[in-house]
């Protein structure tokens, strides 16, 4: 079974091109109960829709990684696999730490990058007409109190004890570059949106994990 988070105001939309083997079941975000809802407890009210003691594969992207590795805090038979995300608190990049610092992503509109469609796509890494159309159409679906919520817990994240992780990052990320992260499978070029820029790559990852026909390395 593969349950999958998807990023930050994002939707199933966003897994369409993937083809994976078994059932799928996409993760739809719940909206805060408040604007300070803890991150762990809104992971416990996302983790209902998988049964405890089953195992499955939990696939999250970018901000929906946080998710799937505070659930599996709460479903250890659960197998995460993390696409353009992060493991720990301290991977976040200088300008994000910025930003957590001075507290300005308080102030930004955060529908801006729907307004500026080349500048999204240059952060996110997404080209041709297809996925800057998809990119575009998911920013201004966006909820702004949402995405204010989602900002505040990911920049103030507590990573500590997170079960490990599968990863897979591109190289070209701009929005959360990986850096010095160990990270199994690096894809060449790719950027943030590799979740549809690369999904035939994913699909053949995520499928021959679940088979157990590759073993992981970290480099």
């Amino acid at each position: 079974m593969w349950y999958l988070i998807p990023g930050l105001g994002a939707d199933e939309r966003v897994f369409r091109r993937l083809r994976l083997g078994g059932p799928v079941q996409v993760l739809s975000w719940l909206a805060p109960q408040s604007s300070t809802e803890p991150l762990a407890h809104y992971a416990a009210r996302l983790a209902e829709a998988i049964l405890p003691g089953q195992p499955c594969w939990l696939v999250g992207v970018s901000f929906g990684g946080l998710l799937a590795l505070e659930i599996g805090r709460l479903r250890p038979l659960a197998r995460i696999v993390l696409i353009s995300s992060l493991q720990a608190a301290s991977e976040l990049p200088p300008l994000l730490r910025l930003a957590r610092a001075t507290g300005i992503y308080r102030l930004v509109p955060f529908r801006l990058l729907a307004r500026l469609p080349r500048l999204a796509q240059w952060f996110f890494g997404a080209k041709g007409g297809g996925e800057c159309r998809l990119l575009c159409q998911i920013l201004r679906d966006t909820d702004p109190t949402f995405a204010r919520w989602a900002t505040a817990q990911l920049l103030h994240w507590h990573s500590h004890g997170v079960p490990t992780a599968t990863r897979l990052h591109g190289t070209h990320d701009r929005l959360l570059p990986a850096g010095g992260a160990l990270i199994e499978y690096r894809l060449p070029g790719a950027g943030h949106f590799l979740i549809v820029s690369h999904a035939a790559q994913v699909s053949q990852i995520l499928n021959s994990l679940a088979h157990g026909e590759i073993t992981t390395k970290k480099y």
